[in-house]
């Protein structure tokens, strides 16, 4: 098996931060990201890229890490008992883009890589990721698209790879406590080596390249849509599940928070404005209604 390049990584993940943020301004048309480079005390650091108040992304962030220490938290150790003792270095590409019009969904993406390393003996390492959108009024042809793309990102990979990942996607993006997906999935795998390093660093970008060229022609198609405060009010009620569930569940953000990440890169994903209301339920029969009745419950989109 082929040793793992860091350095290749690390200058790939550099490279799709650029890449995203170019596509995602153009399809803003107003926008621009606005850098903020950081250090972190343990050793690493990162660029935050935050777009505040386009003309149709409310607030997105895109992200890239690269964190190091000599000791795993104790959280990781418990579940993967081979890594005490080894120094690790974690780096990746997170994004969360909330538009303004509760008719073009939310999406979340996110690729990285994870390597543990001790004198004398083997690396461990992985790669892990994926993609999810979270629409606020369901539509039959963007699931469907959105899935068609993470399928033929997948494709050249195996035939088991989008229908495996798709599944895990489903049951990660899941909030428990409400007992209801957080969206209409997309793909999510960690933990990720199967292929050796070649091919699996293959199949990481595949994924993260495929990101864009999902989710853009989603907002192009409903940027312009009018949409009423009753809706808008809707999309705020359900950005509250998106809270709810990164930081109750999320891998990432635990492990960041765990890890002595940057507070305020970490929790960039959070949406500018979020209400809660207390027992709400839809009208039966309405849109409103139709996003739990319909379009998250888990499925085959494609």
């Amino acid at each position: 098996m082929s040793q793992p390049d860091k350095e290749a990584v690390k200058q790939y993940l550099l490279s799709l931060q650029d890449s995203i943020c170019r596509q995602l301004e153009a399809e803003d048309g107003e926008g621009r990201f606005v850098e903020d480079s950081w250090e972190r005390e343990g050793g690493g650091g990162g660029r935050s890229r935050v777009l505040v108040d386009g003309a149709v992304i409310e607030k997105g962030g895109v992200n890239f890490s690269h964190v190091h220490g000599t000791e795993m938290p104790a959280s990781a150790t418990q579940h993967r008992p081979e890594l005490a003792g080894r120094s690790f270095e974690a780096m990746g590409v997170s994004l969360v883009i909330h538009p303004r019009n509760p008719m073009v969904p939310t999406s979340h993406a996110n690729v990285r890589f994870f390597i543990a390393e001790k004198e004398g003996e083997e690396p461990v390492w992985w790669f892990g990721g994926g993609y999810d959108l979270t629409p606020y009024y369901g539509n039959l042809e963007d699931c469907q698209y959105w899935h068609q793309t993470a399928k033929e990102a997948c494709a050249p990979f195996g035939e088991d790879i989008y229908p495996r990942f798709k599944k895990w996607c489903d049951e990660y993006f899941y909030l428990k406590h409400r007992n209801e997906p957080r969206g209409v999935g997309g793909l999510f795998f960690d933990d990720f080596n199967e292929l050796g390093f070649e091919q699996s660093f293959a199949f990481m970008r595949s994924v993260g390249d495929s990101y864009a060229p999902a989710y853009c022609p989603i907002i192009a198609k409903r940027k312009h849509l009018e949409y009423t405060e009753q809706q808008r009010q809707f999309q705020l009620y359900r950005r509250g599940r998106y809270v709810e569930f990164n930081l109750v569940f999320d891998r990432g953000t635990l492990f960041g928070l765990q890890t002595g990440g940057r507070t305020e890169s970490i929790l960039m994903s959070l949406p500018p404005l979020v209400r809660w209301e207390y027992d709400w339920q839809p009208e039966p029969g309405s849109a409103e209604a139709e996003l739990t009745e319909v379009f998250l419950q888990p499925r085959e989109w494609v």
